[in-house]
């Protein structure tokens, strides 16, 4: 999984986590949303680097679509067994300090424009069809956590009125404590709500 020159993963991780990174999580986030997407039935996925480069997970779950959250990780070409290229989006972030919150808007932002529209490409682009969208980090724990938190909050807010019903939601179905997200990730995603950058609640 981990190329040379593809991937920068850290070797002090916790023995829980790098036991968990080898395998594919995928983890449907909210069922059908036919009613924010133009897409009806597109889906939204929160899971993992090595989710995000296993072909056979990827075809199960029927994500045509990732979007990459990891400054640090460069997941390459993946084809699917009907031909299908996966599609790759990626919005770097670092899982801590140092980011601008308009980084995190931007991811924000593409979520909502993907789970929105279909591009159907062109004769020369490599063959595609609609999917449901992955959302990824390394683990799944933080950055993608804090992005799909964000877009739960002002994309349903009916279901998730504030940041902490969709962290609540999202750490139950992932199986996360308290402490992820991290903090510092925790707090640009409240600076991005206050300050409007990826839009209001309400929209798609």
């Amino acid at each position: 999984m981990d190329a040379p020159g593809r991937h920068a993963i850290p070797k002090d991780v916790p023995a829980a986590e790098a036991r968990e990174d080898v395998r594919p999580v995928l983890i449907d986030v909210l069922g059908p949303v036919a009613a924010a997407s133009a897409q009806p039935g597109k889906r939204v996925f929160l899971g993992n680097l090595a989710g995000a480069e296993d072909a056979a997970a990827l075809t199960s779950a029927g994500i045509t679509e990732t979007l990459n959250l990891g400054l640090n990780l460069c997941p390459g070409p993946l084809a699917l067994g009907d031909g299908t290229q996966v599609r790759r989006y990626q919005i770097g972030l670092i899982d801590g300090p140092g980011n601008d919150p308009h980084l995190l808007a931007a991811a924000v932002v593409t979520v909502r424009g993907l789970m929105g529209s279909y591009g159907p490409g062109k004769p020369h682009y490599p063959p595609h069809r609609p999917g449901h969208l992955l959302v990824h980090c390394r683990g799944g724990r933080s950055r993608s956590v804090t992005v799909l938190a964000v877009w739960l909050t002002l994309c349903h807010p009916q279901a998730f009125p504030d940041l902490d019903a969709a962290l609540a939601h999202l750490r139950r179905l992932r199986g996360l404590g308290p402490e992820h997200p991290l903090p510092p990730m925790l707090d640009l995603a409240r600076e991005v709500i206050a300050r409007g950058l990826a839009g209001r609640a309400g929209g798609a």
